[in-house]
């Protein structure tokens, strides 16, 4: 695991580089995940990309290299000035009203398309909360469903599982997110 975690920071800090960023990464291990954190620059705007898109472009090179190159653990989190750990702030306050409409209504709420890790923040959340909740959809069109106890309803075909959402939320954009 060690030349893992070396690999995948060696392998960051030389991709900074080539932007002109000279920087330690500071490079950690959870579970079988490498936790690489970059520090606060004067291109965090650019590192980060539009709505992260850039960041997790980098997290995915260096997961890449390091299957490429064999090494025990593959799964890496790219974390660039902290913007991962704000986004799921953010995102859990927004979340908390739907959850408390989810549970007072007792009727399901679908979400709009959101990515991988925003997604594991509300069922991480959901299910804090008492409540249940399942991911629909195929690729960039994947989506939660936050359910009331009780209503765990496995989704039996494919073909129900991408049809669009009935009552979709879409999550406000904040100062933060506009800025990117």
């Amino acid at each position: 695991m060690e030349e893992s975690i070396l690999f995948a920071k060696k392998y960051l800090e030389d991709l900074l580089s080539f932007f002109g960023l000279n920087i330690d990464v500071y490079a950690t291990k959870e579970d079988d995940i490498i936790m690489l954190s970059v520090p606060s620059t004067h291109m965090n705007g650019f590192l980060i990309g539009q709505r992260g898109d850039t960041m997790r472009s980098l997290q995915y090179m260096v997961s890449t290299a390091l299957k490429n190159n064999n090494y025990e653990f593959s799964r890496v989190n790219v974390d660039i000035a902290d913007y991962k750990k704000g986004r799921q702030s953010r995102l859990a306050q927004q979340a908390l009203p739907w959850l408390d409409k989810v549970r007072t209504s007792g009727q399901e709420m679908s979400l709009q398309p959101m990515n991988a890790a925003d997604r594991r923040v509300i069922h991480k959340l959901a299910d804090e909360q008492g409540l249940s909740t399942i991911s629909v959809g195929v690729g960039r069109d994947r989506y939660v469903i936050i359910r009331p106890v009780g209503e765990d309803q496995v989704v039996e075909d494919e073909e129900e599982s991408t049809k669009p959402a009935k009552k979709a939320v879409k999550p406000k954009k904040t100062k933060s997110d506009e800025e990117e």
